[in-house]
């Protein structure tokens, strides 16, 4: 037993799992009610595949046995209100919050759910090229605060969110779709029906998303869609959200700049956001999506891999999201808990 907890902890740096053990029973909860909680937690946020969360598999989790995998490490996160390295999961990114501390369930919503929503935003910070990180953090923290009233002083902006495929952009989208209300266009429910229709017209495989046929003919047209619906709302001066790769359009300058110069013309910003994931969490986040365009991906892992560069950026200033080890979606993922329980409490 001790040779094959050796063997995960080297897998997992830093894993430390008598800390579960140490949290459930500081929250005086049994194993069969932390499995409980954790059902209840995972059901109200929606997770795919959501944890049966047996009494035996929580016991493996304390004892070592078995490392939690991203839904469980997701759930335990929000149970417990702590991040991953303050569980135990992982060792802290640098600047992570690295304190351990054993935070009480009863905590009054009303007063921390601030405290988690600027954690989170504060994870937005600027790119090698600049970006002016404390502007986006404050609309989107005025945004929120000013939902219910109406009325915002602020020019409207279009927030273009980047990234690798399975680098937590689209959940960082709708994290700030959920604090502002501003409208999101995600490029694979919006364009999807129109690419699997057009690549099987073409003869081709409706999830293809690697071959010649899919980047020379059908990406272009995916873009030009996605672009389309965003400039209807940039014409009417309305704040939007859009999450796609965007690896060519935030790496081309001229692409940019037309974008840019547009939403000018509109009396709109356009504020540039770059996901950064390693390879490791990207692979679990496409393995658990469980997406048909992702097939070719995951049977072809290692080729794929070569492809990613994990240290591409915009060729313009921007601003960085820092989501290696799911750090910034498990502090989103607690600001939208802590909003829910201020609604419902």
């Amino acid at each position: 037993m001790t040779e094959k907890v050796g063997a995960m902890a080297k897998d997992h740096p830093g894993w430390q799992p008598e800390r579960l053990r140490q949290q459930r029973e500081k929250h005086g909860l049994t194993l069969e009610q932390a499995g409980e909680r954790l059902r209840q937690v995972a059901e109200k946020e929606n997770f795919r595949g959501a944890p049966a969360a047996n009494p035996s598999t929580l016991w493996q989790h304390e004892q070592g046995e078995v490392y939690p995998g991203k839904h469980y490490r997701r759930a335990y996160c929000l149970l417990y209100r702590a991040s991953e390295p303050e569980l135990g999961f992982r060792n802290p990114l640098p600047g992570e919050t690295t304190e351990f501390a054993l935070t009480p369930v009863t905590v009054e919503a009303a007063g921390p759910n601030i405290l988690a929503v600027e954690r989170a935003v504060l994870q937005i910070a600027p790119g090698e090229l600049g970006g002016d990180q404390r502007m986006l953090q404050q609309r989107v923290m005025d945004a929120w605060r000013r939902r219910h009233t109406g009325g915002d002083p602020n020019r409207p902006v279009v927030v273009l969110v980047g990234g690798w495929a399975g680098s937590g952009k689209s959940e960082f989208a709708r994290f700030l779709t959920h604090l502002t209300g501003w409208p999101l266009l995600d490029k694979d429910p919006v364009t999807r029906p129109l690419v699997e229709r057009l690549l099987t017209a073409l003869g081709g495989d409706p999830n293809d998303r690697h071959t010649d046929l899919y980047k020379g003919q059908v990406r272009s047209v995916e873009y030009d869609a996605l672009m389309a619906a965003a400039r209807a709302n940039i014409d009417c001066k309305i704040s939007t959200v859009l999450t796609a790769p965007f690896l060519a359009e935030l790496t081309d300058k001229a692409w940019m700049r037309r974008l840019t110069n547009y939403c000018a013309s509109k009396g709109v910003d356009v504020v540039p956001i770059w996901v950064h994931c390693d390879l490791e969490s990207m692979r679990e986040h496409i393995v658990l999506r469980s997406a048909a365009r992702d097939s070719w991906k995951l049977a072809r892992w290692d080729e794929y891999a070569a492809t990613v560069d994990v240290d591409l950026r915009p060729s313009v200033p921007h601003l960085v999201v820092d989501n290696r080890l799911g750090s910034a979606i498990s502090l989103a993922d607690q600001a939208r808990y802590a909003l829910k329980e201020a609604v419902y409490a």
